[in-house]
């Protein structure tokens, strides 16, 4: 047996192990105990962190934030992305710059956006309702009320994202080959026809690959919501991640807080699973 590409890829499989599988594992581990991070002794409680879990009017909000937060972080950003791409899918300096500019969000800290977008929603100062007030429209309290502030994270999610998501998508066009495109000229296929027969299908491993990567994200959601509301007002912003950070170094409830994390790994799996279940064999490589 060759000991040789074993030895080469030890470092990789060990770093993994200790950084994503090992933490997996003793996640599951704590989550039967009641330990406050701090006692030497963990108390063994079974499933009953689970149970109290699923019980919470607060983590049942959690989860349907968080499952309408990605909804329409996901579907709008591969919106827009999809449609940014077809129009910048050219040559030309200014189709290159557009490109470098809506670009240029994914690679600023989430720190330095969530500030700034801060500043542009605030209720009394905020650039957006400054910009309201000219078309006669009333002030919206972006962050502060139930309704808008969860739409309010959703915006910076999309403005942040469809930059990425943009240059994959025109990647993506670009691998298309074009004689596919100068057959439906012939034919004289419309513009619909070819976007819907030949465009879409072409592009669909690259819309399957975005929307997983982009559903995952969003389920672990976290910079903005500490930033910017803390889960508030009224938990209406509290999701899967912040929620974890809450209870595990706030309150110290790690028991409580891996269940909380488990049940997150639960969901992704699923979903990821349904996802290759459902929309893999809509992807067509060839």
């Amino acid at each position: 047996m060759k000991i040789r590409p074993y030895v080469m890829i030890a470092p990789a499989v060990l770093i993994f192990s200790l950084f994503f599988i090992y933490p997996i594992f003793y996640m599951v581990y704590l989550s039967a105990f009641d330990w406050n991070f701090v006692s030497p002794t963990k108390h063994f409680v079974g499933l009953d962190n689970f149970q109290t879990l699923l019980s919470e009017k607060e983590f049942i909000e959690v989860v349907r934030n968080s499952t309408m937060y990605t909804v329409l972080t996901v579907f709008f950003t591969l919106l827009i992305s999809l449609f940014l791409a077809l129009w910048l899918n050219k040559q030309g300096i200014i189709y290159r710059f557009v490109q470098g500019a809506i670009f240029s969000p994914h690679i600023i800290s989430l720190v330095s956006i969530s500030m700034l977008w801060m500043w542009l929603m605030d209720s009394d100062y905020g650039l957006l309702n400054w910009f309201l007030t000219l078309f006669g429209i009333s002030k919206v309290e972006w962050l502060t009320h139930p309704d808008t502030a969860l739409i309010s994270l959703v915006i910076v999610a999309v403005w942040k994202g469809i930059g990425f998501n943009t240059l994959v998508f025109i990647a993506g066009l670009q691998s298309i080959p074009k004689d596919m495109y100068e057959a439906a000229e012939l034919d004289e296929a419309s513009p619909l026809r070819i976007f819907s027969k030949i465009t879409l299908p072409m592009l669909s491993p690259t819309l399957f690959f975005l929307a997983v990567i982009s559903m995952i994200g969003s389920f672990q959601v976290f910079d903005t919501i500490a930033i910017m509301t803390q889960g508030g007002p009224i938990n209406s912003t509290n999701m899967f991640v912040y929620y974890i950070y809450e209870y595990g170094f706030r309150f110290f409830k790690i028991g409580y807080a891996s269940a909380a994390g488990v049940i997150l790994l639960i969901v992704i799996s699923i979903l990821t699973i349904l996802y290759f279940r459902l929309l893999a064999r809509r992807v067509h490589y060839r």
